[in-house]
Order: structure tokens, then sequence, then C-alpha cells
């Protein structure tokens, strides 16, 4: 079962859905540019025939929520994000997603929320200074600084963390250099777990798709996210 959502976010209405499952404590955090909730329903509906059901919705400036990508920021989707979690009334500790531009959102959810789960796909991290930065040509010319990124907290929060950590990386990802999965997983030092896969092919946004081609790599790469939120749990 699939149920659709609003939430009423700062004049606009976040559009979402929960994939319902038996564990309904997942958020899942979409990208930047033109990605939408929707193009995760691979990952989902497989944790949905797994037991495990997620909430996700679309940032403003996307898909079904529409609006403008100058109206919104970094730190206003991780507001979004924090506005779904309460309506929703998703059950903490939460298991948080993200992919690509969301991942650094789910990182920063562990700082407001109780999180003992974290699965990072395709991650991508950013400088402080970028955060509150409107979307458009002034946020471009932060991030696209040689190497914005290394002065990201991201490190430092995840420093932090101590549930599951799992990041899933493309080989052939054109956008986000590998050394980020791997700083990633190494500042989880008090992890409870903290594991890369990194996904042989794969692009940026042909990752699961990829995976889909062959079932075998494709269920054993959902098992492994299926783990990290189950913690061990069947």
């Amino acid at each position: 079962m699939i149920v659709d959502f609003d939430v009423p976010f700062d004049g606009h209405v976040l559009k979402g859905d929960q994939y319902v499952g038996g564990d309904n404590r997942v958020l899942y955090l979409h990208g930047a540019g033109a990605s939408t909730r929707r193009g995760h329903h691979l990952l989902r509906n497989a944790l949905q025939q797994r037991g495990v059901g997620s909430t996700s919705f679309d940032c403003i400036g996307h898909g079904d929520t529409g609006g403008t990508l100058a109206q919104s920021s970094v730190a206003s989707r991780t507001r979004q994000a924090q506005a779904v979690a309460a309506a929703r009334g998703l059950p903490e500790p939460m298991a948080v997603f993200g992919a690509s531009m969301g991942a650094y959102n789910a990182v920063r959810m562990t700082q407001s929320h109780r999180v003992d789960a974290l699965v990072l796909i395709v991650p991508g991290v950013y400088t402080p200074s970028a955060y509150e930065v409107p979307f458009g040509p002034d946020f471009s010319t932060v991030i696209r600084r040689e190497r914005s990124w290394v002065d990201s907290d991201a490190w430092d929060i995840l420093s932090r963390f101590e549930g599951r950590l799992l990041v899933i990386a493309a080989e052939n990802d054109a956008t986000i250099p590998l050394e980020i999965p791997e700083r990633l997983v190494a500042a989880a030092t008090r992890a409870q777990s903290s594991r890369l896969h990194v996904v042989q092919g794969a692009e940026h946004n042909r990752l699961w798709s990829l995976l889909e081609e062959d079932p075998a790599s494709f269920d054993a790469a959902v098992d492994m996210v299926a783990d990290t939120v189950n913690g061990g749990r069947q």
C-alpha cells in the first residue's frame, strides 16, 4: 500500500507518500537537480516487499511539490525533512536515507532526531558556507570552488553518530569523487557499524536500475540496506 500525503511548509505544500510496511521508521530524502521521490521507487518498493516501509517527499522546487529551487536551500531541505518527520509522526529512533544532496540532509537529521541507521547513496557533502545560500548562481559559485566539500561539517557530525552506517557509492560517479564516500565511512568512528559498498559499473544517476539488471546483485544490495535498518533484527 502507498499512501499519499501533504505537509504545509513555509507557504508551500510538500507532496509525499508512504510505502507502508511493518517497520515505518525510514525517511528517504532525494537529491538535487531534476530528482524527485519517484526516482527511488526501485529501492523503496524492494524494501516494502521485505517489510520495511518508507516515507519520502518532493522538496520545494521538485516534482509534485513544485515551486522554484530559488525558494529553497540545503538548509531549507533539512527543515522540510524535519517538518515531514513531525507531521507524519515518524517513530524514533528513525532510519534516514539520503541520495546525493539528500545524503547531507540525512547526516544533518542526526543532529535533531534520534537516528539509529543512516543509508547514504552516492552521497554529496557541502561546505558550511553553502548551507543557507538559496539555490542559484551564488550557491553554484560556492560549491564549484575546487574541493569546496573538504571543510564540510559532515565529518564532524558523523564522528558523533553511534548507529549503523551504510554508504553506497557508484564506481563511475562523475559527480561525487569516491574520496567522499570513503571519508564518510572513515569519519564514523563511534558508529555501531559502518560499511562502504561500491557498485561496479554504476554511475551517479544509474545505480539501482543497473543493479536491477542482475537480480542477485540487486537483492544483495537491498538486503544490505534492510540489514542496516533492522540492525540484524528480522
